[in-house]
This record gives C-alpha cells, structure tokens and sequence, in this order.
C-alpha cells in the first residue's frame, strides 16, 4: 500500500495574501498590488504542480488581483486626477477582506492560546484519551510554517529550472522512501538546510516528492523547520527522542 498523502494543507486564498502582507510588514491599508500579485502567482503555481484540485480558489483570487492591478496602472485623464478623492480605491473590496480575515485569525489565536493555558491547568485523565489515537494523516501544519516552506520551495523550483525535457519523466519513488532518507541524514548532522535536500539535476516529480516528504515529516510532529530571518533558509532538525526513535524502528 503506497503511503497516502493528505494535501488539503492550504488554507485558503486569503491566508495566503495575508502571510504575503503579514510577513513583509506591508501596511494593509496601502497594499503595492504589482508586488502582491507576483509573488502570489508564484505560489499558486507551487500548488499547482503539487495538486492540481486545490489551486481553484487561488485562481480566483488571482484573477481578482490581477484586475485591481490593471486597473491601477491605466494612465489616467486630468479630469479623473482632479476627482481622485472621490473615486474608489480598486483594492478597497481585498483590503476589506482581509481585514475581516484578520479579525478571524486573531481569534483563532486567541482561543488557541487559552486552550493551552487550560491543558497546563488541568491534568489529562487517562481514559479521555482517544481509544484509536489520532491520525497522523488528520493533523495540520500550522499556516505559517506551511506557506514558509511552500515560499522556499518555489525558491528552489525557480533555481532548478532547466530545459523542458524532451519526454515527460515520472517518479514513482514513494514518500516514505524520500521520509527515510531525510530521518537518516539527521542522525548523522544536527540539522540541514531545506535546499540542501534537493539537487540542481532532479527532476520535478522528485523535487514535489520530497517537498511532500518534508511536510509529512513535520505533520508527524518528528521535524521541525526553524526560519531566522525573512524569506532566508529554511533549517530542517529533528525533535528531541526522534533519533532515539529512529534507531529502535531501524
């Protein structure tokens, strides 16, 4: 049985604008539209190549953006520069929307923060647990570390471009393979460089798989990707026990 995959990770179009604002401190009032949308197609693309079915929402989006911005670049009359306070800012309906999504991402967090303050207040019994455990496969990657990644592997997709094949190549390498691998590399170094798991010769097909493996691995709560600064390298290292782990499964 080959090793499912769960990708419904994205969040959605507007927790994908809002990372792009949120992490480039842009004032969502003012929002540079031109910069906004190419890094926003950037990622959809990403999403594309890595399932086609979720990028539906994010075109929509995209399109909507890519309106604001031809908008926003028409030459404008003298008579329509007289009247600019009066005509209405073509980002206004996306700064609307975010701001609403704003308010629904802070009290998530908030809720969130207090459900933790509660797990430290009130010991767990043990027959509360679970009688099946939890899925693996059900657990989220939380928005910000996923569209981190999903950030630096476009990164590396764009430095990995070569020529268009003259066939079409597939990998059907299974993702626990590219998962035992990284486990392995880890036992021998403390952490590695999210580019370092990918080479200038890969294919795409293997590029996706091990990109997938990375969030499988951090879905399991195994991996942990750390970012010391903006848009800068991803570093991959194992939590505390995994390698005691990794050796008793070996």
């Amino acid at each position: 049985m080959r090793f499912r995959v769960e990708l419904e990770l994205f969040a959605g179009p507007l927790d994908l604008l809002w990372y792009l604002v949120r992490k480039q401190e842009l004032d969502i009032m003012d929002i540079p539209i031109a910069r906004v949308t190419e890094q926003y197609l950037e990622l959809i693309e990403v999403i594309e190549q890595i399932d086609v079915n979720a990028v539906g929402d994010f075109l929509e989006l995209a399109t909507r953006l890519m309106e604001i911005k031809s908008r926003m670049i028409l030459p404008r009359h003298e008579e329509d520069e007289k009247e600019e306070s009066e005509v209405e800012d073509p980002r206004q309906d996306i700064v609307q929307r975010l701001l609403e999504y704003k308010k629904y991402k802070d009290a998530a967090s908030m809720l969130a923060e207090r459900g933790q303050l509660w797990q430290r207040r009130f010991a767990r019994r043990v027959n509360d647990l679970p009688t099946g455990g939890a899925d693996p496969s059900e657990q989220p990657i939380h928005e910000i570390e996923m569209w981190d990644l999903v950030s630096a592997f476009a990164r590396v997709v764009r430095d990995n471009a070569t020529a268009r094949p003259s066939a079409i190549r597939y990998d059907d390498t299974p993702i626990e393979v590219y998962m035992d691998r990284i486990r392995e590399r880890l036992a021998t170094e403390s952490s590695l460089s999210f580019k370092s798991l990918f080479q200038a010769d890969m294919h795409r097909s293997q590029l996706i798989g091990i990109f997938l493996a990375v969030l499988e691995l951090i879905r399991h709560h195994n991996i942990r990707a750390e970012q010391q600064e903006l848009f800068g390298e991803i570093w991959i290292s194992a939590m505390a026990g995994e390698d005691k782990d990794a050796q008793v499964a070996a």
